[in-house]
């Protein structure tokens, strides 16, 4: 049977980025991720919960992290979860965690203007890709697909009723 995992979550970092680096000099941070849920409940009552995810960010994403961002910054994260198992204290313990392939940076960028940046692991590095779609001055709630019409993708158009998946 065939496997699938992958996440994507939005939301905020719950503190400053700490850049570190391993023994071969690559570049890692570990952050946290609150991502807030916005729910009725059964009297209608509109009731706010915050979800705490830890993420870990390896290579240029991770240096970008720790340079352009900081507690309560905005960002999307897309990556597979992984489950760490270690022993303390002669109990066993296990927390799933994510991985992050793919991080785009929200929010207002330095010059203020509005918008995202978008970095993920691509070939021999990482590339910069812009992080929203402008349409006419507002951005799109929506990150720019990695795959268009050109490369085998298809997009519904308006109105149509083709599913892009």
């Amino acid at each position: 049977m065939a496997s699938f995992n992958r996440v994507v979550l939005v939301g905020n970092l719950t503190r400053d980025p700490e850049l570190r680096s391993i023994q071969s000099g690559t570049s890692v941070v570990d952050i946290g991720l609150a991502v807030n849920e916005r729910r009725k409940d059964q009297s209608g009552n509109w009731i706010e919960e915050a979800n705490f995810f830890d993420v870990t960010v390896w290579g240029r994403s991770a240096e970008i992290l720790h340079d352009y961002t900081r507690k309560g910054s905005p960002i999307l994260v897309e990556g597979r979860l992984k489950q760490d198992t270690w022993e303390q204290e002669g109990q066993k313990r296990s927390k799933v965690k994510i991985i992050a392939d793919r991080i785009v940076l929200l929010g207002a960028r330095g010059g203020g203007s509005d918008g995202g940046s978008d970095y993920q692991q691509g070939g021999g590095g990482y590339q910069q890709q812009s992080g929203y779609q402008q349409d006419g001055g507002r951005r799109s709630s929506y990150p720019q697909q990695s795959a268009g019409p050109s490369q085998g993708g298809s997009y519904p158009q308006e109105g149509g009723e083709e599913i892009p998946f």
